[in-house]
């Protein structure tokens, strides 16, 4: 269920919006290619600067994206913020926020392997147009599409991974870090290790 690394991010210039952004926002916007469309309200196609030198990727939709339209609402989205504030970024200001599935799994289950096939050529479409210096993978589905792995995210933290040559840190999704506070000191120690890597760059 990863993606292939099929084509080099950087060796690319940025993309004319006009041609290739809205073709991909109205597929998206459309799209029946799994049984998600049935029960969504509507698609969550992603927010930010759409040349973004950071992209974080989570997982699926919840209630309140599929609602509103928008990644990482509620309570989620009010911890990512403060989680990108402390490392001196804001929502929408060289950051660029989507998920691996567009449409929300009904009762915010886990998504299926048939629907994350589906859904990740959006998705490999999505980077290749943001071509980001460093993705942030929120959370086990987005590191495990990303990386085509099946390993726990403790064993892929405080590494530096790559996607189709791009930088790429495993951390925790904000909605496991509100169940599970103790692992709030490891997401941090994350942020200033994507930071550190940024920097680098």
């Amino acid at each position: 269920m990863g993606l292939a690394p099929v084509w080099k991010l950087r060796a690319q210039p940025k993309r004319d919006p006009a041609a290739e952004w809205i073709p991909l926002k109205a597929e998206v916007a459309g799209c029946t290619k799994c049984a998600l469309h049935k029960t969504r309200t509507q698609t969550v196609f992603g927010v930010g600067d759409e040349n973004a030198d950071w992209m974080l990727i989570g997982e699926a939709p919840g209630a309140e994206e599929d609602r509103l339209g928008d990644p990482f609402v509620g309570q989620a989205g009010k911890l990512l913020d403060n989680m990108l504030a402390a490392i001196e970024l804001e929502r929408g200001a060289n950051v660029y926020i989507a998920n691996v599935l567009k449409c929300r799994p009904p009762g915010n289950r886990n998504p299926e392997p048939d629907e994350v096939a589906k859904c990740t050529p959006h998705l490999t479409k999505h980077i290749e147009l943001i071509q980001p210096k460093l993705i942030l993978a929120m959370g086990r589905y987005a590191a495990h599409t990303l990386l085509n792995t099946d390993a726990s995210i403790a064993s892929l933290r405080g590494k530096l991974h790559r996607y189709a040559g791009v930088p790429l840190i495993v951390t925790y999704h904000p909605a496991y870090l509100l169940r599970s506070l103790p692992d709030k000191a490891k997401a941090w120690a994350d942020l200033v290790f994507a930071r550190r890597t940024m920097r680098a760059l």
